[in-house]
């Protein structure tokens, strides 16, 4: 297949939006299908007012007109409500050409936390968005269920997924050995250093031991100032960041709004305990007593995921695999197509096209 995934999400922004995509894209290439992605990188951009780490595409309807032209591609995926999705959605319904959505973020939440505009404003403008939707793609089935009860239409689940061969435990050097017998337990926190997080939720946790927090955003600097027990490492990738969730002992997401938090898995995947409210993303990856603990007390759920087997939390990560979450997201653009009379000709002739094969790793 030829697949066009529209976001306004994309490197060099750190997220799990662009982790998604990134590994999406790697797998639909490695099972022999060309996938395109039409990004902020395609536009001039200009900062996001209030958070300047992130661009905002001035996206051009004639650039995007010009990609889709003549059929380039057999199915367009519109992966946010920014700037490239909503023109990525006009060219399409002009055009007559159908495509899939995904619900990523809960904008309405962040926007009454930054500006005090009623939720429900905003989620009627989401709603307009995903309403031409052959299928709205949520992460997890709470979500789904909470979407449906908004107005949103053609739910369809697409789960996450985590690279165990990354994020694993890994043996302490002996400098951090000594530093965890000096200090006692490591908590930590990883994702944006933003207001809609709830980080001082964490920071505020009477807790042994140190809380780490790795991440950017906008209240870095306000935290550091009022916070200077813990420690602040700023962003980190790659076998950066895997070590950084090695070498702690708890992993705690004291956010309310996320709709899935992929943090999750690669703590899990590190062997990390979670300690997060019973909210939308960690009811639907935690599983209660093995992986971690879901309480209004956050402090009592991150004190007794210090308890939890390591081993069996890699166990359960180990089942995440992005393979598997790339045969969803296809399974899923397949069903939807069906289901509108479209490309009938396409699917049958693919329908026995590339898969892409899950792989058992083994546990380590």
């Amino acid at each position: 297949m030829r697949i066009l995934i529209a976001t306004d999400a994309w490197k060099p922004q750190v997220n799990g939006v662009v982790r998604t995509y990134e590994n999406l894209k790697r797998e639909l290439e490695a099972a022999g299908h060309f996938v395109t992605i039409l990004s902020p990188l395609d536009f001039a951009t200009v900062p996001c007012p209030g958070y300047k780490e992130i661009r905002l595409a001035l996206a051009r309807r004639s650039v995007i007109a010009q990609l889709l032209k003549d059929g380039a591609y057999d199915h367009i995926h519109i992966a946010t409500e920014g700037p490239i999705g909503w023109a990525t959605r006009g060219v399409c319904l002009r055009r007559g050409i159908r495509f899939t959505t995904s619900f990523h973020t809960r904008f309405a939440e962040y926007i009454e936390t930054y500006t005090g505009l009623p939720a429900w404003i905003s989620y009627a403008f989401q709603r307009r968005f995903h309403r031409p939707s052959i299928g709205t793609f949520a992460a997890t089935p709470s979500l789904r269920a909470d979407l449906a009860r908004r107005g949103f239409r053609r739910l369809m689940l697409w789960s996450r997924g985590v690279d165990t061969n990354q994020f694993k435990p890994r043996a302490p050097t002996d400098r951090q050995a000594t530093e965890v017998a000096e200090t006692g337990p490591t908590f930590l926190y990883v994702g944006r250093v933003s207001r809609e997080k709830n980080i001082e939720a964490f920071l505020d946790l009477d807790l042994p031991g140190r809380k780490v927090v790795v991440g950017d955003g906008p209240i870095l600097g306000m935290l550091r100032g009022q916070y200077p027990d813990v420690i602040f490492k700023g962003s980190k990738t790659g076998d950066d960041l895997a070590r950084e969730y090695a070498n702690a002992d708890v992993f705690v997401f004291p956010s309310r709004t996320d709709t899935f938090g992929l943090v999750l898995l690669e703590a899990m995947a590190s062997g990390l305990g979670i300690a997060a409210y019973p909210v939308t993303g960690p009811i639907d990856v935690v599983t209660p007593g093995v992986t971690g603990y879901l309480d209004e007390d956050l402090q009592a759920a991150a004190l007794a995921s210090l308890k939890l087997d390591r081993d069996q939390i890699r166990v359960q990560a180990m089942q995440r695999d992005w393979a598997r979450v790339a045969n969803i997201f296809l399974a899923n653009v397949h069903q939807a197509r069906r289901a509108t009379g479209l490309g009938r000709r396409l699917f049958r002739a693919r329908a026995a096209g590339p898969q892409i094969k899950a792989s058992a790793r083994p546990v380590s």
